[in-house]
């Protein structure tokens, strides 16, 4: 029997089964569309699919789309997932190669470093391809990554953060108080909405936005009254900027305003790892703290060394006498 048609607020759907007696598979699904014609036809190529991947393996019927959804059926995260979904939908997986993916990747990203290559289009893509190969619906896929730049980044400090908020303006420099003193991500930190924030508890709900997750931070009594002192900007977030890059030459302007090193947003949060880790910390609370999915990614990428030879004098003295003068000693780097 063939699939039927049914509507749900005016969308079709069809369900029924299909496949060789003893093998059928029951079918309810959304056809995404509220034109009978269309629907008719999309159900009838479904079946066809259907039958065409019972005789020939399921790799010849396996689109991006359907792995996609499987991937999102799942319950994985779909962070970035959309523009490769639209670029690679009717795809088959199995016509999908390690260099058409690196295509996809510049064709989507055209200006942004290789880390934002591989985070945005490389790690998704193969996330949903090769979650499909774990139920054995089509072949593991490998890509090599673009090369990064392994470029250790400097970690923002609370002097660099006090500094900064002396030569910003009120939003801005809540913001990079709030960056720094919960670990938010920028984009985070952008997203942020008033009721986001619970200022009698001092706690935010931040949007992870690399893990489609949410936690709970801490607000620090200096941030609480930080943000209490914000004027409120309709439709706008707590920090009234829409997007990372509209704050660009507004902080360009207060680094060279306060006369320090021109650190990116993004040093904050390894502001927030470095200095909880230098404080004694374990990698595991930063971790949890910070929303990182893994310690070891705490500690590789965040703990970053002290280089001042003057540290071998703890060996002979009270082992935290002289720790804070010597970190302090790195910490603002004044713009020439």
């Amino acid at each position: 029997m063939p699939l039927k048609l049914y509507r749900r607020k005016g969308i079709y759907y069809c369900r029924g089964t299909v496949g060789p007696t003893g093998k059928r598979r029951r079918i309810n699904l959304s056809l995404h569309t509220a034109d009978k014609d269309i629907a008719a036809r999309q159900a009838a190529e479904f079946e066809d699919k259907y039958w065409k991947g019972h005789f020939d393996g399921p790799e010849a019927i396996l689109t991006f789309a359907r792995a996609a959804q499987i991937y999102r059926a799942a319950g994985k995260s779909t962070t970035f997932l959309e523009p490769i979904e639209k670029y690679l939908g009717p795809t088959l997986v199995r016509d999908i190669s390690e260099g058409s993916i690196q295509v996809m990747a510049k064709d989507l990203y055209p200006n942004v470093g290789n880390a934002s290559l591989n985070r945005l289009a490389i790690v998704p893509t193969l996330a949903v391809i090769n979650h499909a190969a774990r139920s054995k619906l089509c072949t593991k896929l490998t890509v090599e990554r673009y090369p990064e730049d392994a470029k250790v980044k400097d970690p923002a400090t609370l002097e660099w953060v006090t500094r900064f908020r002396s030569a910003a303006k009120p939003h801005l420099g809540a913001m990079v108080l709030f960056m720094y003193l919960t670990g938010a991500r920028p984009g985070e930190a952008v997203d942020l909405q008033w009721e986001d924030l619970d200022l009698q508890r001092g706690t935010a709900l931040i949007r992870e936005s690399k893990v489609s997750k949410e936690r709970v931070a801490h607000l620090p009594a200096a941030l609480v009254a930080a943000l209490a002192n914000l004027k409120r900007v309709e439709g706008r977030g707590v920090f009234i900027y829409g997007r990372l890059s509209s704050l660009k030459d507004a902080w360009a302007t207060a680094c060279k305003k306060a006369s320090i090193k021109r650190l990116t947003p993004h040093s904050c949060r390894h502001g927030f790892a470095t200095g909880l880790l230098r404080r004694g910390v374990d990698v595991v609370t930063v971790a949890w703290l910070g929303g990182w999915k893994d310690a070891a990614q705490v500690l590789k990428t965040y703990g970053h060394a002290i280089k001042n030879p003057k540290l071998t004098d703890l060996l002979t003295g009270p082992p935290l006498a002289h720790y804070a003068d010597l970190e302090a000693e790195n910490q603002v780097v004044a713009v020439a």
